[in-house]
């Protein structure tokens, strides 16, 4: 897979409305995982925690509720995802774009089975990168 560009938006416990919202005006096909896929319990299971969305046009858009331990303002609700499965190319990106920022999440494994990394550029951009681990 090439190593993809895209935004990736933040909701306050409406993802899934919204990224079917945005289904119903670029089409395509919306894949939706909920934090208790991923063994959270309580309110919060129900709640979004990856969805993307990719239309015959080529857009992809990413979106996921803010867990409730995370900051949640509005106009800043917008991330820069770099995704795919060329590991040096992605971690080469990381290393810059952490140099001079903030790290939020270490790039590392995650309990999803790939490498994910989150920070704040120098210039207060806010970067995700995910190296896609090979399926079995």
């Amino acid at each position: 897979m090439p190593t993809r560009l895209n935004p990736y938006l933040s909701f306050n416990g409406n993802a899934r409305e919204a990224m079917e919202f945005y289904q119903r005006v670029f089409g395509g096909m919306l894949t939706v995982n909920t934090f208790g896929e991923f063994g959270t319990e309580g309110a919060q299971a129900d709640q979004v925690m990856h969805a993307m969305l990719e239309t015959d046009s080529g857009f992809t858009l990413m979106g996921s509720d803010v867990p409730p331990e995370m900051d949640y303002t509005p106009g800043n609700t917008i991330t820069v995802s770099l995704s795919g499965d060329d590991g040096d190319e992605l971690r080469g990106y990381w290393t810059a774009l952490s140099d001079g920022g903030i790290v939020a999440v270490p790039l590392e494994p995650q309990m999803w089975g790939d490498e994910f990394g989150a920070c704040v550029d120098r210039f207060g951009i806010s970067w995700m990168v995910n190296i896609s681990s090979p399926r079995t």
